[in-house]
């Protein structure tokens, strides 16, 4: 199938009050290409191990060097289990409390692993404005400002970031229909939009800490998230 032309920037429509049309068709986008495929052995910090064959792509529509992680027996896993997890340097290695990143990774691939699915590593740190960026905002939070005012200030969108190479990532690995692992709903429009059916959104579990919990408050009353936070 040859490549067609796509927006790669989200479409005007999406937002955490929108809902994905019925009729309205899905936006077509680049095929993508499995560029490698390898077996490795996960060992989390808790100890909690498991197996991943990692999928490496051609043609991803940004040109990151994103990642799928087939976890159990998601080669034969009717709907798998979908994950789409942002990178995050500080969450994800460091054990940063500030968010909820790194629980939420070992809690997916935990899930993930018994449903068989595949989890999505996507380079976009920071919502997408990177690293350096988000930390910046770190400090802007510091002063008071919340998450999403912070990325403002810095002149920034609120979420920058685009699932047009997750998108890729599943319809070449041939996960059209699938369920997702997710709190946020830009998420699901977003892969509705571009072709992904999803059958069931599932939330993660909600891990607070004295250090997270305003940025989770924020997520909640700004985006929306499906976070039962405590009062």
């Amino acid at each position: 199938m040859s490549p067609v032309t796509t927006v790669a920037e989200r479409h005007p429509c999406f937002g955490p009050s929108s809902a994905p049309s019925e009729t309205a068709p899905a936006e077509a986008v680049p095929t993508a290409a499995v560029r490698t495929s390898v077996r490795v052995p996960l060992r989390f910090p808790d100890g909690w191990e498991t197996v991943a064959d990692v999928f490496t792509f051609t043609g991803l529509a940004d040109g990151k060097e994103h990642l799928a992680l087939g976890l159990g027996e998601y080669a034969t896993a009717e709907t798998p289990l979908v994950r789409p997890h942002s990178e995050c340097l500080t969450g994800d290695v460091f054990g940063s409390q500030r968010c909820d990143c790194g629980p939420q990774l070992r809690e997916a691939a935990e899930r993930i692993a018994k449903a068989g699915g595949y989890l999505l590593y996507l380079r976009q740190e920071g919502r997408g404005i990177g690293l350096y960026a988000k930390l910046d905002a770190y400090a802007l939070q510091d002063q008071g400002l919340d998450t999403y005012a912070a990325n403002r200030a810095l002149g920034h969108g609120d979420d920058e970031r685009d699932y047009t190479a997750a998108a890729q990532m599943l319809h070449t690995l041939g996960a059209d229909s699938i369920r997702l692992l997710s709190n946020n709903p830009d998420k699901a429009l977003q892969l509705d939009a571009l072709g992904i059916d999803i059958v069931e959104q599932l939330p993660t579990g909600v891990h607070v800490s004295e250090s997270n919990l305003r940025y989770l408050q924020a997520k909640v009353s700004h985006t929306h998230h499906s976070l039962d936070l405590p009062a």
